[in-house]
């Protein structure tokens, strides 16, 4: 067998890409890393090079999506033209579409991924707070926002959001009504 040698971020991700295909095809209680490392055609101890377990694999892997997802609402949160109030309106609430067929987008929004979608939520949040902060400080800067605490205010609309966002007798669209309606109110 040809040992194939790849640059240590290229492998990183192909084991991630990996060990998410197969938490999906097999489960994630189903697949160990060895089921891992052969299907790429690796030793099982090059996984165990990048991650310690099984358990890291998968943190880094929810990590991993969920800096996609903020990259893509990123350019919308960073505009610089728009307020705040602005960004309320035009900023699309859900980036990730079900015609995502990745397998990340299938492991995170599966039928029986209520557990894993909601650690996925946790992590953009914690993403997003920085980006929200910056943005409410600037309206502060600038007069246009009354509010003491820039980073609280961000946690507070950020995480806040999780209740309505995770329930799941509401539409995305009564979704998005309701979070928009809070945050315009708390913001006036």
């Amino acid at each position: 067998m040809t040992r194939i040698t790849k640059e240590p971020e290229v492998r990183r991700q192909e084991i991630m890409d990996t060990a998410i295909e197969l938490f999906y095809l097999n489960g994630y209680d189903k697949t160990s890393i060895s089921d891992i490392a052969a299907k790429i055609g690796i030793a099982q101890g090059l996984c165990y090079r990048y991650f310690k377990s099984k358990e890291e694999l998968f943190d880094s892997a929810v990590d991993y999506y969920s800096e996609q997802q903020v990259n893509e609402m990123r350019p919308f949160l960073s505009d610089l033209n728009k307020t705040l109030k602005q960004k309320l309106f035009d900023t699309p609430t859900f980036m990730e579409t079900e015609q995502d067929n990745s397998f990340y987008y299938k492991v995170f929004h599966g039928a029986n991924s209520h557990k894993i979608h909601d650690q996925l939520s946790m992590k953009i949040c914690s993403k997003l707070v920085p980006l929200i902060t910056e943005q409410i400080q600037r309206e502060i800067d600038a007069g246009q926002l009354h509010i003491a605490d820039a980073e609280t205010a961000a946690s507070f609309c950020t995480y806040g959001q999780l209740g309505i966002l995770l329930r799941e007798d509401l539409t995305g669209e009564e979704k998005i009504e309701r979070i928009r309606a809070f945050l315009l109110q708390l913001l006036h």
